[in-house]
């Protein structure tokens, strides 16, 4: 069996979980009364069922977890192929777990915050564990490629465990990877305010991932993006069909964690930095933008509000596919730009870098360009 063939095994076992666990989910869901009730965040007008993000989880965790225990054969992947990919399953899950218990309990703000560190913090010492970062690691690329030891996809032994890193620089890398894990992991919860929205990211994020993992031979990249993508893609269905359901803060966690994680795992496998931010740039710049607006006009930051870009987009008359797609659309474009880089230098790069940030301009001007609908 080929890496290949173990990456389309788990994806699919994802997909079909994805598709089938809510049967099982929402009942249980019902019973503990887990209904979205709407607020001055929201953009629905009637209660409607939250917390079907447990079964992306679920769906996520069992696809990773086979990914992870077929890789670590070692004919069928090699030990680096399975570190990498547990640190990215084990950090998703924590995320996943985080949300769960807001959508359950409720946590404080502080004890929530301390939370997101840690897991950011522990996701980025893993990550740079296992990339021999921290001294005599395995080295995210060592073994063989999707297709096997030889034929398309092949990863040279010459990938081999590089030196550990000074500590100043893995200082510096864990304070970037904790700022930018437990960040998106908040911003992918602000963004899930539409139904689609959060549903369509995963899709573009996990296969943006997985391309990354084919063009650069990394077998555990590819796995981890299939998993995320169709974990997502199963979820779209109960979410976009009446009566609706939505993912609550366990999946929206579950969907800033999976991202960001798997993020800082490819940049550090040697991904360019585009293309492993490629799918992020909507979402941080919609977040960022809208939040300094809000503290520039005297708002607190963390009140419930209704001003992010797709919000608006959608009080223009627009349906919640409709913005959800125009925003999916920008993502897609931005992650392609992003991929691009894979095989351009660094003038290449800046030309993309502009074109990114022009998409993002026009996503962000969209309220103001587009024609209100009755």
């Amino acid at each position: 069996m080929t890496p290949l063939a173990v990456s389309l095994i788990a994806g699919a076992l994802t997909l079909v979980l994805s598709l089938a666990l809510p049967v099982v989910v929402k009942p249980v869901l019902v019973r503990l009364g887990i209904m979205d009730v709407p607020s001055a965040r929201s953009s629905h007008d009637r209660p409607i069922l939250r917390g079907l993000g447990l079964a992306v989880l679920i769906a996520m965790l069992v696809g990773g977890a086979t990914a992870v225990a077929l890789f670590a054969v070692p004919s069928w992947g090699g030990s680096a192929s399975w570190s990498a990919l547990l640190v990215i399953v084990l950090g998703s899950l924590c995320a996943g777990l985080l949300g769960l218990t807001e959508d359950l309990h409720g946590l404080s703000v502080p004890l929530r915050s301390a939370a997101l560190l840690l897991i950011a913090a522990g996701s980025a010492l893993g990550v740079l564990l296992v990339s021999g970062g921290l001294g005599g690691g395995l080295g995210l690329q060592h073994g063989p490629g999707l297709a096997g030891s030889s034929g398309p996809g092949a990863v040279s032994d010459a990938a081999a465990p590089h030196p550990g890193l000074p500590v100043w620089a893995i200082i510096a890398l864990v304070a970037y990877a904790v700022l930018f894990i437990s960040s998106y992991i908040n911003v992918a919860n602000f963004m899930d305010g539409l139904n689609g929205i959060s549903g369509f990211h995963g899709v573009i994020a996990g296969g943006t991932f997985a391309a990354i993992g084919w063009s650069m031979n990394m077998p555990w990249l590819f796995a981890a993006g299939l998993v995320l993508a169709l974990g997502y893609l199963g979820f779209l269905p109960w979410n976009l069909t009446k009566p609706g359901a939505f993912l609550g803060d366990v999946g929206s966690y579950l969907l800033g964690g999976a991202t960001a994680v798997t993020s800082f795992a490819a940049l550090i496998a040697g991904a360019p930095l585009l293309a492993t931010i490629g799918p992020m740039v909507i979402y941080f710049g919609d977040v960022g933008v809208t939040l300094v607006k809000r503290m520039r006009a005297g708002h607190k930051w963390d009140e419930p509000h209704k001003e992010h870009t797709y919000q608006r987009i959608q009080q223009l008359g627009y349906s919640h596919v409709q913005a959800s797609g125009l925003t999916a659309g920008c993502t897609l474009l931005a992650s392609l730009l992003g991929l691009a880089s894979l095989s351009v230098g660094l003038w290449g790069s800046l030309i993309l870098l502009a074109g990114g940030l022009a998409v993002l301009l026009v996503y962000l001007a969209l309220p103001r360009l587009l024609p209100a609908r009755s």
